[in-house]
């Protein structure tokens, strides 16, 4: 949206000009700015729900602590859960494809530019919607990230947070569906001549993948939200378990394709990372093309696997397609590992997130692979191991794809780079605490102790487990403060212009957001930086490789 300045008076060529301030920022279709936003606000309510699980920690710390109620910490559990997924992880891996995708393909804009602003602020009154239930009596919604029927009904979770919760969850939801839309379409339509789909690079190809996922089953959500919306105005439709169960099919047809929507964008990171900083072309380009898309096809067969408990999924189906997954997730990890093999590698703060992230998820993956399979998930379903998977998945896996990420791409974004020194502190930080919070979980879930509990007995010999996770939990914590001093003392210093100007292409890097300015100028690309020859899905590299061919050709012909 642009707005005239005041007077009426029209910028250049009688086009209105953009308004400037807070105001530019809100009302703006630049797709940069509404990534950053999107980036921004989701980075805010990290922290947010972080502190909520920094409290549960602490109160999980010795048995029969009594730090908070039972009531309240149910309300930390079920925000935290919720925080995380709908309005943390999901969306700032959304947010990265609605700035990086139009450059990445060449692209002056993104499509539905004013369509995806509205999802931006969908999801921002989402996060206010469900944050407010804290301030409605008796508090925020208290029933887990799920919300089951008929424990989330008005009957038994009485009050406005639960409503606030539904409301909040379909307003975010809503504008995740609008921003996949939009980078969808983006690549479809905007790509720059010679940007073929098999020349789009692996992040494009991973939001591909991941729109789809979003186009294809966060409606499902939608509907489920409504069907416990009409529960919570007439609870006697939850009186048949067909309802019951048929809600559980609605959330999870939703609920294990969004792990991989807040996983892929993080994977694809990490391999650009590794690519760049080990100074080659990407391994295995277009069997990871192939991976992604059979892993999005399958992640729609497989939400079966978390009902297991319930006696009505059918076991041996899903259980094997839950194990199929192996075969795609094979692909990627091989490919990353081809990739490092043989290279010149340069260990900066992105490539050390990168390479930390590649053991970390793998116990993330195959563990979910060990609840995939019914006679292991029926000894451990709802139990701590249950959350060390998750973890390992959502923490030690994408978590670490997410800061990979931003030190990889900030000096693009703001012209400036974030500290090197504080960085590593900050990986060795976050290595630490990672490994020392959700690993003694597997070993608590293994010994019985189940989740969603505030409290637990001295004799039931789970304190010293808690005890170190606790302790875990205080290394993210300065991890995470580490990360908020770099970044918000990198911000200040370039507001203040004493911040060193990173180059165009601080990195060596091999697409094409790194042939323009930084930051990019408001259509991405000028003449005094235009769009390269595309001839691979690493053009910059291709081009360099040109210029040095070229360079050893002219010496060879002086030499003689």
């Amino acid at each position: 949206m642009t707005v005239a300045p005041p007077g009426g008076k029209e910028g250049t060529g009688g086009r209105p000009v953009p308004a400037s301030g807070w105001l530019g920022w809100v009302t703006s279709t630049d797709h940069k700015r509404i990534g950053l936003l999107t980036v921004g606000t989701s980075l805010v309510l990290f922290v947010a729900v972080g502190t909520l699980a920094l409290t549960m920690r602490a109160q999980l710390t010795q048995p029969e602590q009594d730090l908070v109620s039972t009531s309240l910490y149910n309300q930390l559990f079920t925000i935290h859960g919720s925080g995380m997924i709908y309005l943390v992880v999901t969306p700032f891996a959304l947010g990265m494809g609605v700035y990086l995708v139009p450059l990445q393909i060449g692209a002056p804009g993104i499509a539905i530019p004013r369509l995806t602003l509205l999802g931006y602020w969908l999801y921002a009154l989402g996060a206010v919607a469900m944050l407010a239930g804290f301030a409605t009596p008796p508090g925020a919604h208290a029933d887990g990230w799920f919300s089951y029927p008929p424990m989330a009904d008005s009957v038994h979770s009485p009050g406005m947070g639960s409503d606030l919760w539904i409301v909040g969850v379909f307003l975010a939801t809503t504008g995740s569906i609008i921003m996949g839309w939009a980078v969808l379409w983006t690549v479809l339509r905007r790509r720059t001549h010679g940007m073929t789909m098999l020349r789009l690079p692996v992040f494009c190809w991973s939001m591909i993948a991941s729109c789809l996922m979003v186009i294809g089953a966060f409606p499902a959500l939608l509907a489920a939200l409504g069907l416990l919306a009409v529960g919570r105005a007439d609870p006697s439709v939850f009186d048949s378990n067909v309802w019951n169960i048929g809600y559980q099919h609605l959330f999870w047809f939703y609920g294990h394709p969004v792990v991989y929507v807040m996983f892929f964008p993080y994977l694809a990171a990490v391999a650009e990372v590794l690519a760049v900083f080990s100074g080659r072309r990407f391994f295995g380009y277009k069997g990871t093309v192939l991976s992604l898309l059979v892993f999005a096809a399958l992640s729609m067969s497989v939400w079966g696997h978390h009902m297991f408990a319930t006696g009505q999924a059918t076991n041996d189906y899903y259980s094997l397609t839950s194990i199929t997954l192996l075969v795609p997730a094979g692909v990627e990890y091989f490919s990353m590992i081809g990739t490092i093999v043989g290279g010149r590698l340069r260990f900066g703060p992105p490539m050390l997130f990168a390479l930390a992230f590649i053991p970390q998820f793998l116990i993330g993956g195959l563990t979910g692979i060990m609840v995939g399979t019914p006679v292991i998930d029926y000894h451990v379903t709802d139990s701590y191991f249950v959350v060390a998977h998750l973890h390992y998945v959502l923490f030690a896996g994408s978590a670490f794809g997410l800061f990979a990420a931003v030190y990889f791409w900030f000096p693009k974004v703001t012209g400036v780079s974030l500290g090197h020194r504080l960085g590593r502190l900050h990986f060795w930080l976050l290595v630490i605490g990672t490994n020392l919070t959700f690993l003694p979980m597997f070993a608590l879930g293994y010994l019985g102790m189940p989740r969603r509990v505030s409290t637990y007995g001295p004799f039931e010999g789970f304190g010293w487990l808690n005890l170190l996770s606790s302790v875990g939990a205080a290394f993210l914590a300065g991890a995470m403060t580490v990360f908020a001093v770099n970044l918000l003392w990198t911000l200040r210093k370039r507001t203040l212009g004493r911040a060193e100007k990173a180059p165009d292409d601080p990195w060596g890097g091999h697409t094409l957001e790194w042939a323009t300015s930084s930051p990019p100028p408001r259509l991405n690309f000028t003449p005094d930086h235009p769009v390269p020859p595309v001839t691979s899905f690493a053009p910059l590299l291709d081009l360099r490789q040109r210029r040095e061919d070229e360079a050893a050709a002219a010496a060879d012909g002086s030499g003689r």
